[in-house]
């Protein structure tokens, strides 16, 4: 984000909605660990690529979200030409357009090969997106304080989503892992 300002509390109509929800809850959690599952396991043997795991036992995920890792020297078809193209685009929100962006790079973006596999993935219709940017990173916050480690900028230029949504069948989880393969070179 490029400006401060938005309005993101929930509605009392939102709030209803996401009421209704907590009687299938525990079937969406179920789902989406089912999916990381699947996941992991057609992962399992693709070099360079590493699927977020809980860090122990004493953690259980939700598994609202899999994101896996790729090892920056692992090489994508494309991916010479990952940033060659000019994003043009504006900053929206939640009601709609609001401004052109700036500038469409930072000092913060995921590394080639994470690019060109979202690129790849996006020909075959999928959509996948990188880590969310470290929130000291965004435009609207680099001159405030921010006390780091490195972990959040490491992983945002290493980390991508895949889909995980409760739509998300098998089948497309085995065409997804089959997608990433075959953007490996």
């Amino acid at each position: 984000h490029e400006r401060i300002g938005y309005n993101y509390r929930m509605s009392n109509i939102c709030a209803g909605i996401g009421r209704g929800q907590m009687t299938v809850a525990d079937a969406h959690v179920a789902h989406h660990k089912h999916t990381c599952d699947l996941y992991r396991e057609l992962l399992r043997d693709v070099r360079g690529i590493t699927l977020h795991e809980n860090p122990s036992g004493r953690f259980d995920s939700n598994y609202w979200l899999n994101t896996i890792v790729l090892d920056p020297s692992l090489r994508m078809k494309g991916q010479e030409d990952a940033y060659q193209a000019t994003v043009q685009g504006a900053v929206g929100g939640a009601g709609g357009v609001t401004h052109a962006a700036v500038n469409t790079h930072t000092d913060c973006e995921p590394n080639a090969n994470v690019e060109a596999m979202r690129m790849g993935l996006d020909a075959m219709g999928i959509e996948s997106r990188p880590l969310w940017k470290p929130m000291h990173k965004q435009p609207v916050y680099k001159d405030c304080p921010a006390y780091v480690n490195g972990v959040s900028e490491s992983l945002f230029k290493v980390g991508l989503c895949l889909p995980s949504g409760p739509y998300v069948t098998d089948g497309d989880v085995a065409y997804i892992v089959d997608c990433i393969k075959k953007n490996i070179l």
